[in-house]
């Protein structure tokens, strides 16, 4: 009898695992607490609690050729760096054409997991899940949990003495969605992420200025390297990877410095990493 895997949430890593788990022989059940796949990269014009949230205008960081499924390429009309909007689609592709859709419970909610008193023998656990108000137990072989990270937004105000007095709006990335309602104001982004980075950008379109404030600094690059190519593709290659595990420490270092400052200079804008 084929063993039972349940695999909690429907985004890339579910969908992945959900592929994986039939290609074994396995049986596997979806727990997907919303209507739909996609998790982190289907946009939703309002923050809901327990689900990841983007911005609108979110490109993919790494390039298409990196981002797809070993096993599936995206096609070759997507451009090489997708919206969000884009890669959804591809998700979308990718469940249908390995029939994953009918493995998927939406709407169900996932209450617990608990090992069952014969654990020891059975290693079996048991699933509690909720839909339509109706909760039911289930006994699997296995679980894969395929929730994500990016719910819970750390705002540590801790850090910012006097920040109850400040009569401007504050809030975390997590809420952000596009620059619409503030326009003509003076913004301060904190941290240089990507996240960071990209929202400052959108943001100097529309406010009278926006700042942004970096604890260690960090490297900027765009997304195209080398000769038009991907960067991913550039930085990310087997003699790249052979020359960062011979060469010395600081001999890689210095190379890391050449290469981020083909650009621009970090030092002149305070922005050269501490910890580089």
């Amino acid at each position: 009898m084929a063993k039972k895997v349940a695999v909690i949430g429907a985004g890339v890593s579910g969908l992945v695992s959900l592929k994986c788990c039939v290609d074994e022989g396995l049986e596997p059940t979806c727990f997907e607490r919303t209507e739909d796949i996609g998790g982190l990269w289907r946009f939703k014009e309002n923050v809901e609690d327990g689900r990841a949230s983007i911005y609108q205008s979110v490109i993919t960081n790494t390039s298409k050729e990196m981002s797809c499924f070993s096993d599936f390429p995206m096609p070759e009309d997507f451009p090489n760096f997708l919206h969000n909007s884009k890669l959804l689609e591809y998700f979308r592709i990718f469940a249908r054409k390995f029939d994953l859709l009918k493995y998927i419970q939406f709407q169900t909610t996932v209450l617990s997991v608990k090992k069952r008193l014969d654990f020891s023998s059975s290693g079996q656990w048991e699933v509690v899940t909720e839909s339509n108000n109706k909760k039911q137990s289930a006994v699997f072989d296995a679980v894969m949990v395929c929730s994500g990270h990016h719910i819970l937004p750390h705002i540590p105000l801790e850090s910012f003495p006097g920040i109850e007095r400040f009569k401007g709006q504050y809030f975390h990335s997590r809420q952000y969605k596009h620059p619409e309602g503030l326009e003509g104001k003076h913004i301060l982004v904190i941290g240089l992420g990507n996240s960071a980075s990209d929202i400052a950008v959108e943001l100097s379109k529309k406010a009278a200025q926006v700042f942004i404030s970096t604890r260690h600094g960090s490297w900027v690059m765009g997304r195209i390297s080398e000769d038009g190519y991907p960067w991913d593709m550039v930085f990310h290659t087997r003699f790249r990877s052979m020359l960062r595990n011979v060469l010395p420490q600081v001999i890689r270092k210095w190379m890391m410095e050449q290469q981020m400052n083909q650009w621009f200079n970090h030092e002149n804008y305070g922005l050269e990493p501490q910890n580089k």
